[in-house]
């Protein structure tokens, strides 16, 4: 446990300080004890490394959703751009949205791809 010590100020010092650089300086001190009197978590050898890797894995998932949302709406993007293309018979639009479709397709199956490969 931390001592917590109490500072006095004294009177002549903050005559020269306005009311904004007082409150900053109130702030900083704040946030410094704040960070200061957080508790340490120690981990006990062992007891496994899940409480370690938990947070990893659960970051791992999160980016993989995203991943597979953004590849979702890329997908329906260049579906329509490829059917708009193929309307107006743009060769050029719609060889630039099937390559938007391929890429769409791979970000929102790269789940599937990942729980395969064991990642």
């Amino acid at each position: 446990m931390r001592k917590m010590e109490t500072v006095t100020t004294n009177k002549k010092n903050t005559k020269g300080l306005s009311k904004a650089k007082r409150a900053v300086a109130a702030a900083f001190g704040a946030g410094y004890m704040a960070v200061n009197a957080m508790p340490i978590t120690v981990f006990a050898a062992g007891t496994g490394t899940s409480a370690i890797t938990q947070p990893l894995e659960n970051l791992k998932t999160l980016v993989i959703a995203v991943i597979g949302a953004v590849g979702v709406i890329i997908l329906a993007k260049n579906v329509m751009e490829f059917a708009q293309a193929y309307q107006q018979q743009d060769s050029s639009t719609m060889n630039s949205a099937l390559k938007g479709i391929v890429a769409g397709v791979m970000m929102a199956g790269i789940s599937t791809v990942l729980t395969f490969l064991g990642f």
